[in-house]
């Protein structure tokens, strides 16, 4: 047949635009793009940034030819991926005349199906009230969680119809969602107000964004994946500003943003947990038919390994690192069986491990000027200078710290002991009460502290020293309290 050179390039650069806009990785547009030119013997270059896809091929009469589109706001429409990605294999097996490809393109996006409006309301229910619980909510607080889901996915919806900048779409919909929450808290309606507000938020936290760009860049798309990365943070430092606009607004009625304490749940119970999660955001990122149920089951695979991790002693970034690497292997086990990209079932599957606690305390942590709170605190050390310039120390220290008014202490103002200056043998702030419910081995803080360091050190040459240890020291829940039921020690070289 005679080649349409200008309508193959125009089908490609369509195709890729389609595949960007659904929230696909650069290196897929790009491939798709030179898999499907390539398929007809013709060579091309291609070009694709997250918002602008370019083709560019030199066509029979020898005469350059270009086509670019420009791509505007990125959804989370999976299911337009995998249909795209079937069409470009149909099209690379049976290479049609390009008029023929394109009826294809047409057919394939009016073909692709979406969620109706109850069944969205539902996944935003869902995404909520499954994560409360895992990070330490209580049923009654996931309960609320979900129908705080439901006023984001309202909020959202009336957005987009607007076609508001991501940016305030977000603060908007992170707001709405905060005052009824800390409002509710103040009423004494939920138990927890940190987790069922973090379980909420886990909607707003842009999980594709953040796969996809680590995708990027592994591929060398540097500048895709960097670009990928600040949508991240604008993201995340939106979902602050609206949650911390809605702290100011009602503080009072609610007071601090930090609650003490959790509900923690079995590993069987949390599996349950997250698969409803993950079930709620196979609805948000529009995935279908059997892979969906394979997704959310990738979800609950990633969060056993993560606990059976922590079980182990794992520090928190092996415990994140294994359970990124089963994901991985699942997603791309999914993916090869059933021919289907791997982008669905990585992104679902990695969402229990999506920082949305981090955001929330950085958000706690930048109200920390008006902390209710006071410390007092104690240091001392002597050294013994012994024969033959060995060195005999002792290093001590208490502290205690409390608030005043009906405000609780924050996490960023209690006590932790751990690492190379007092208790040598944990971890960086490893002693100290903790949730496992919350973030693995994450500690809590405690409100009182003491330790003591012996050391006993010796000369080997020129200022190196060799020297054996022994540390003792406790934090406890209250404070001063400075009862010694949970001291630890440790000693080493």
């Amino acid at each position: 047949f005679f080649m349409d050179y200008y309508l193959l390039t125009d089908l490609a650069a369509r195709v890729g635009y389609h595949l960007a806009l659904s929230g696909a990785e650069t290196f897929r547009v790009e491939e798709t793009i030179r898999r499907i030119i390539g398929a007809y013997g013709i060579e091309c270059e291609t070009f694709s940034i997250p918002n602008c896809v370019m083709v560019s091929l030199e066509a029979a009469n020898g005469k350059p030819l270009m086509v670019m589109k420009r791509v505007g706001f990125h959804g989370n429409d999976l299911e337009s991926v995998e249909k795209l990605n079937a069409l470009s294999r149909r099209i690379c097996a049976e290479t049609p005349d390009p008029s023929v490809a394109a009826q294809w393109l047409d057919e394939t996006l009016k073909g692709r199906r979406h969620y109706s409006v109850p069944v969205y309301y539902l996944g935003n229910f869902c995404a909520a009230a499954g994560f409360c619980p895992v990070f330490g909510g209580t049923l009654r607080d996931s309960l609320f969680a979900g129908l705080l889901g439901l006023i984001i996915g309202f909020v959202s919806r009336q957005m987009d119809r607007r076609e508001t900048n991501p940016f305030f779409s977000t603060i908007v919909e992170a707001f709405a969602m905060a005052v009824p929450a800390y409002l509710a808290a103040g009423f004494h309606l939920v138990d927890y107000i940190d987790f069922v507000i973090i379980g909420t938020l886990m909607i707003l936290v842009p999980g594709l964004l953040i796969t996809t760009s680590m995708r990027d860049i592994i591929y060398g798309d540097t500048n895709s994946g960097i670009n990928r990365i600040v949508q991240v943070l604008l993201s995340a430092f939106a979902i602050a500003l609206g949650t911390a606009a809605a702290w100011r607004v009602t503080s009072g009625v609610y007071g601090m943003t930090v609650a003490s304490g959790s509900a923690s749940y079995p590993a069987w119970a949390q599996a349950v947990m997250i698969f409803v999660a993950c079930t709620g955001f196979f609805i948000l990122f529009n995935v279908h038919d059997w892979g969906s149920i394979l997704c959310a089951l990738g979800g609950v695979f990633t969060w056993m390994t993560y606990l059976l991790c922590r079980d182990l002693g794992m520090s928190i970034y092996s415990m994140n690192f294994f359970a990124a690497v089963v994901s991985a292997l699942y997603s791309e086990l999914m993916a090869r069986s059933r021919k289907y990209p791997v982008t669905s079932y990585l992104v679902i599957s990695l969402l229990p491990l999506v920082p949305g606690a981090g955001i929330y305390y950085t958000m706690s942590l930048g109200l920390g000027g008006d902390v209710h709170t006071y410390n007092f605190g104690v240091n001392g050390s002597y050294y013994w200078n012994l024969r033959g310039d060995t060195i005999f120390s002792i290093n001590a220290g208490a502290a205690t710290v409390d608030s005043y008014g009906n405000h609780d202490v924050p996490i960023f103002e209690r006590l932790y002991l751990g690492g190379p200056y007092n208790m040598r043998g944990f971890r960086f702030r490893d002693v100290a009460p903790y949730n496992p419910a919350l973030s693995g081995d994450e500690t809590m803080g405690g409100r009182s502290s003491f330790f003591c360091q012996f050391e006993y050190s010796i000369p080997v040459i020129e200022e190196v020293r060799v020297a054996v240890f022994y540390d003792i020291g406790f934090v406890n829940g209250d404070s001063f309290d400075f009862s010694t039921s949970k001291i630890v020690s440790d000693y080493g070289i």
